[in-house]
């Protein structure tokens, strides 16, 4: 087994995603520093996978912006916390179009599939609050999808 230097960053992003699910589910949160953490190692990562500045990460940044701001406003009508956004524009860094889509495709599905499980498990319990979805989680899965089916350094055709 030959592990590349772009390998040891997968496997880095695997464990915030996975630390990152972790605090969501037992605290509701994610910190500014572990979100930053993510971004951050994304500029070590183009490096080390030869990345070009433009347009591959000029494209990069555009689109971890503008996803930025579509999920910002989720925050803003409540739909969505403030940190599950800058994961989401934290990850978006680290991927090609392709497989961000894909990322986002598992999201959803996986974010659905919590939603409707916790709504179910508060339906049976008796005066039970509404559930706040850890959607970190969601995000987690789809980002270690990614990871784990190669997609992280090659596009998808």
């Amino acid at each position: 087994m030959n592990v590349q230097l772009p390998d040891i960053f997968g496997i880095m992003l695997a464990v915030l995603l996975l630390m990152a699910a972790w605090t969501d589910i037992k605290t509701r949160t994610i910190s500014n520093e572990l979100n930053a953490t993510i971004a951050l190692l994304a500029i070590g990562f183009w490096y080390v996978a030869g990345e070009s500045l433009w347009p591959d990460v000029a494209l990069r940044i555009a689109v971890a912006l503008g996803l930025f701001v579509i999920f910002a406003l989720l925050f803003m009508l409540k739909m969505m916390g403030g940190g599950d956004v800058k994961m989401i524009a934290a990850l978006a860094l680290w991927l090609p179009f392709n497989a961000l889509m894909i990322m986002l495709t598992v999201m959803a599905l996986a974010g659905g599939v919590i939603t409707a499980f916790l709504l179910i498990r508060a339906r049976w319990r008796p005066n039970a609050a509404r559930p706040e979805v850890p959607y970190g989680v969601a995000i987690a899965i789809g980002g270690l999808w990614v990871i784990a089916n190669g997609l992280l350094t090659t596009s998808v055709a």
